[in-house]
């Protein structure tokens, strides 16, 4: 697609420069009412087919404050008031307003020519992990109030005025960025009163103004929508409360999903940014600070225990092993049990986030268990298979007769593909061919959240429950001025909420399914439940006394549910 900017008329054979010039020429001085009625008209013809926002990126630190510094507005803001007697101070000049552009992702480019002007968005991450020193603070921005109605046709340059924004309304970006506060301004003459009303509610509630936000692009009100991402980056921050972390990366995936760049925002953050090494120690730090990955490591790890007892040759498939730390656990009490530990045999299947984070292949996990298993005198085969879940047939499990199977999806089979988004239905095609292989036990952990096929607003009202209990559960434990609990929330959860937001189709991987839901897959493909024993309750509960009082471990309907509050957060359960 081609820029928008005046190009649409100068490929009739009219220059902008011209267009300008005669209808300088030809309009006439208007009366107050006259003027305010054209300019009404010329400003809705303008927002109907309003330009999609443009991000700009650029390198960004591992600081707070500095990273701080990508969420902080403009020194102009959106008016309070339409009709004041009251001048700008100096401060809110539309002359003196900052063109310093905020930037993040280089993969973002793709959206430079689709932008709505002086909208930068707020910052993910970076390429480098560096970043700009950080700008004004927000105690720097001086609230004021616009002239009222009467001063804008009273002024002697009010002509001028309104004949540049009569350009702007015809040439779109072709203007210069120095008319950003002037377009803003007018943008909201035109506003409905209920809209008016929402504005100012917005400027009091973040989460009600995100709310509002996704109600606007979801009904393409793409005016609406500028202006109140303009009020919310100026309530968003990286370091603030829950809600404000949180904010900033729900308004990031609807800035990106306005511009159409959500893919190229989550294939960026997922294979760039940072390096490897720095990747596993954020999640390291996760996986310490919240429970959420040891709840459902453990309680996998107990069923399959559990399962294999008195087996003397186990084969242990792992449909995104990562590090392969879920294992260490396991391989120690099978060394430890009574008549000594079976033959084992794991086979990792991967991807390339997993091969990313670790800095290399299979084979270093590999390595890894089987020195563990060789100190632990446990007879160890390891068996790579590098590719991604949805790929995955028969032949490449290296299946072999004789041997109990167990087969593990922890947090994974989400990001399978249904039946909404292919017709191959890798989500089902896989769950038939594991029991076609007669497992003594599948474990199944997941998110208990429903995002896979809900439409866009729900989804977004889901996103913001559900990840509002992760943010304050980490704000339990990490301190605000904690070095690296920013880049922890930016590189091991941002990701995920962009790509939940921004993307839609196959583009769009983190597809959240409920429990009930996937009840419904197993049993379609031949499965039954297998219940957890309560020694695996009981370590669970035993796990738990080490972390904040508010979460919860409840075992209902087979299956073990762990929230934060009132939310489930995450369940486990097994089958046959």
């Amino acid at each position: 697609m081609p820029p928008i900017a005046g190009g649409l008329l100068e490929t009739k054979g009219i220059s902008t420069r011209t267009i300008t010039s005669l209808l300088r020429q030809s309009i006439p001085t208007p009366s107050t009412k006259s003027l305010v009625g054209s300019m009404s008209m010329q400003a809705s013809k303008k927002y109907k087919n309003f330009d999609k926002p443009q991000q700009f990126y650029m390198n960004s630190s591992n600081s707070a404050r500095e990273s701080e510094s990508h969420y902080l507005p403009q020194k102009h803001q959106l008016v309070n008031h339409l009709c004041s007697n009251d001048t700008f101070g100096s401060r809110n000049s539309p002359h003196q307003v900052s063109d310093i552009q905020y930037c993040t992702l280089e993969s973002s480019s793709v959206a430079g020519s689709y932008g709505i002007r002086q909208s930068p968005s707020i910052s993910l991450s970076s390429t480098t992990g560096s970043s700009v020193s950080q700008h004004d603070s927000l105690s720097d921005n001086t609230y004021g109030s616009p002239a009222s109605v009467s001063c804008l046709t009273e002024d002697p340059n009010d002509l001028k005025h309104k004949m540049r924004e009569l350009e702007t309304a015809m040439l779109g970006s072709e203007m210069d960025n120095g008319d950003s506060f002037e377009t803003t301004f007018d943008r909201q003459l035109f506003l409905e009163p209920e809209k008016w009303k929402l504005l100012e509610i917005v400027r009091g509630d973040l989460k009600k103004g995100l709310i509002a936000c996704a109600r606007a692009v979801e009904d393409d009100d793409l005016m609406m929508a500028e202006l109140l991402m303009t009020e919310l980056r100026q309530m968003v921050s990286v370091s603030g409360e829950p809600i404000q972390r949180l904010g900033a990366y729900l308004l990031e995936g609807l800035i990106a999903r306005v511009a159409s760049t959500g893919s190229s925002i989550y294939k960026a953050l997922k294979c760039k940014e940072p390096t490897s090494s720095e990747l596993l120690s954020y999640m390291h730090i996760l996986y310490e600070v919240c429970p959420y990955f040891k709840f459902g490591y453990f309680s996998a790890n107990g069923a399959i225990a559990e399962a294999l007892k008195g087996e003397n040759a186990v084969h242990i498939i792992d449909f995104q092993i990562a590090q392969g730390s879920q294992w260490i656990s396991l391989i120690q009490a099978l060394a430890a049990r009574p008549g000594g530990p079976p033959r084992v045999r794991i086979t990792g299947i991967d991807d390339s986030i997993s091969e990313y984070a670790r800095g290399s292949g299979l084979h270093v996990v590999g390595q890894r268990l089987s020195r563990l298993a060789q100190s632990c005198n446990v007879p160890f085969e390891f068996h790579a298979a590098p590719l991604s879940g949805d790929k995955v047939h028969v032949e490449h499990l290296f299946v072999h007769p004789g041997e109990a199977l167990a087969v593990n999806f922890a947090y994974q089979l989400h990001h399978m593909p249904d039946e909404s988004v292919s017709t191959e239905n890798h989500r089902d095609r896989i769950l038939r061919m594991v029991k076609s292989l007669s497992p003594k036990v599948v474990t199944l952990v997941e998110q208990e959240s429903n995002t896979n096929t809900a439409p866009f607003f729900p989804r977004f009202l889901e996103t913001l429950d559900y990840y509002t209990a992760i943010f304050e559960s980490i704000d339990a434990v990490l301190p605000r001025d904690h070095k690296e609990r920013i880049s922890v929330e930016q590189h091991c959860l941002a990701r995920d909420i962009v790509n939940v937001i921004a993307c839609e189709g196959a583009e769009r991987v983190e597809r959240h399914e409920l429990l009930g839901k996937w009840k419904s897959r197993f049993r379609m493909a031949g499965f039954s439940p297998y219940p957890l024993s309560p020694f695996v309750n009981a370590t669970i509960k035993s796990l738990l006394e080490n972390y904040c009082e508010h979460y919860k471990l409840e075992d209902r309907d087979e299956a073990l549910y762990l929230g934060w509050k009132n939310r489930v957060l995450s369940v486990s359960c097994a089958w046959l």
